[in-house]
């Protein structure tokens, strides 16, 4: 049998997770779709959950930190009665309790304590590790350890129906937020027991459902039954950062690393200049490096070779 060609792709999918599944087990896909080990992805999603996966495909996974960073959004389905140690449908029960006598509105009032900045224990079910080792790996083996708590943030959280037991939410929220957290913090001040039962991402940082490949499609690629899908160029997946285009001395500048004078850089008349970080391109568009703006100059913080090409 002929050796598969290496792949050249350098680039950004937007794939719509199935449930079943793990966020690696889409990267492996991707990783034989584009016949390619360099692929990582922008946030994990539980197997249980849907929705919104980032994929960063070679050149592109310089790109993670970035896009791991940004806010995510989802709709999620909580219902009232059982815990489970997983804090979600996959995990076995552990206690049950009464459901909350409320309506929509008393349910409202009690979401506002998680409204805005507060900190949130993490699952002990989880990727975190502590002292070495993921947090799930210690619960496998009945090992306790006090859980770790990270300051968070819900920029909106919008009660969608309360239909008992179940409660549906949608939420914006920041990076390292635990919405299965949310259920079991929520429940707990109520007196109840909850878990997640449906949970699917609509949007990371300024990717969304829309224009998302499915999961199959990809599926169907890694098992050469059809072309894998095209990918958004490195710059095209900078949402995170305000494009400007370089000069021929700035594209030089970069690619020595050196301080880019503020004169060799057109910035997009579109561009959010509230954002810290710059993609600097050149004039076909082809991403240069990352910078930050130092006074009147541009500073590399990632570059990106010129044959970085989808």
């Amino acid at each position: 049998m002929a050796k598969r060609k290496p792949s050249e792709v350098n680039g950004i999918l937007v794939v719509d997770k199935a449930s079943g599944c793990t966020s690696h087990d889409v990267v492996q896909l991707a990783r034989r779709a584009y016949r390619t080990r360099a692929v990582g992805h922008a946030g994990t999603l539980d197997p249980m959950a849907t929705g919104v996966l980032v994929l960063a495909i070679g050149q592109a996974t310089k790109l993670v930190p970035y896009l791991t960073s940004e806010d995510k959004a989802y709709e999620t389905e909580i219902t009232f009665g059982v815990s489970t140690h997983s804090l979600d449908a996959d995990g076995d029960v552990t206690h049950t309790a009464p459901v909350p006598d409320l309506d929509g509105a008393g349910f409202d009032a009690h979401l506002n304590k998680f409204r805005g900045k507060f900190p949130q224990m993490v699952p002990k079910v989880s990727a975190v590790r502590v002292g070495g080792e993921r947090l799930h790996a210690l619960t496998r083996r009945g090992i306790e350890v006090e859980l770790p708590v990270r300051d968070v943030e819900v920029r909106d959280l919008s009660l969608l129906s309360w239909l008992p037991p179940k409660l549906r939410l949608a939420l914006h929220v920041t990076k390292g937020f635990y919405v299965r957290a949310l259920a079991r913090d929520l429940a707990a001040a109520l007196d109840s027991a909850a878990h997640l039962t449906a949970l699917r991402r609509t949007q990371s940082g300024d990717f969304t459902l829309e224009g998302a490949v499915p999961q199959s499609v990809l599926a169907a690629a890694a098992a050469e039954e059809q072309t894998a899908p095209p990918v958004m160029s490195l710059a095209e997946g900078c949402r995170f950062a305000t494009v400007g285009t370089l000069s021929d001395t700035g594209v030089r500048d970069a690619g020595f690393g050196r301080l880019i004078a503020n004169e060799d850089v057109e910035i997009c008349p579109s561009g959010d200049l509230s954002k810290p970080l710059f993609a600097l391109c050149d004039d076909a568009g082809e991403l240069i490096a990352l910078a930050e703006k130092r006074d009147d100059r541009y500073k590399i913080v990632r570059g990106f070779p010129r044959e970085a090409r989808i």
